[in-house]
């Protein structure tokens, strides 16, 4: 079994968590931010649908180059956009993980802005850093403004608080 089978199940499992906070996030408070140097929520939630994308650009190509990029951030308005959006960002990561070999995700692959060279690094490397743990970083970050809002949201490693909670009211109404 080629190595690019461990990046899909940790990507799909990933995913699905992921799709699950996202299909609660309330996009009529897009405008919400916790902090004048954050991002907005909509900002936010629409990089987290959209990051699984960097699965595939770093899977095509051997470099970025920012200085070259033409990245125009969207802003998605529904619930339904938001996880279209993520679903399209991950199916298309997943089709570019089942054609790589062990040799493709060994190749390296560099990020610069024009001349500067930010890092150059092993494909398998960058998907974990710059894709995967780039996801979970904003995911975590989404936690919070989710929790501030006071959106209640299942859990993903197990139950949530608020998955605790209506676990309890539920088992108390049954009782009584």
């Amino acid at each position: 079994m080629g190595m690019n089978h461990a990046y899909i199940a940790e990507l799909q499992m990933e995913a699905a968590n992921t799709r699950k906070m996202l299909a609660v996030v309330p996009t009529d408070k897009n405008d919400f931010t916790p902090h004048e140097h954050s991002m907005n929520l909509g900002r936010l939630s629409t990089h987290v649908a959209e990051l699984p994308s960097w699965v595939s650009f770093t899977m095509a190509a051997d470099e970025l180059d920012l200085a070259k990029m033409e990245y125009k951030p969207t802003l998605a308005t529904s619930t339904e956009e938001l996880l279209a959006k993520h679903d399209a960002a991950v199916a298309q990561a997943i089709a570019s993980l089942e054609s790589a070999t062990d040799e493709d995700l060994h190749k390296m692959w560099t990020l610069r802005r024009g001349d500067h060279v930010v890092f150059t690094l092993p494909k398998m490397v960058v998907l974990r850093s710059m894709a995967y743990n780039h996801i979970y970083h904003h995911r975590g970050q989404l936690s919070v403004y989710l929790r501030l809002l006071g959106v209640a949201f299942p859990g993903m490693y197990g139950p949530s608080y608020d998955d605790s909670v209506a676990a309890k009211a539920a088992a108390m109404a049954a009782s009584n």
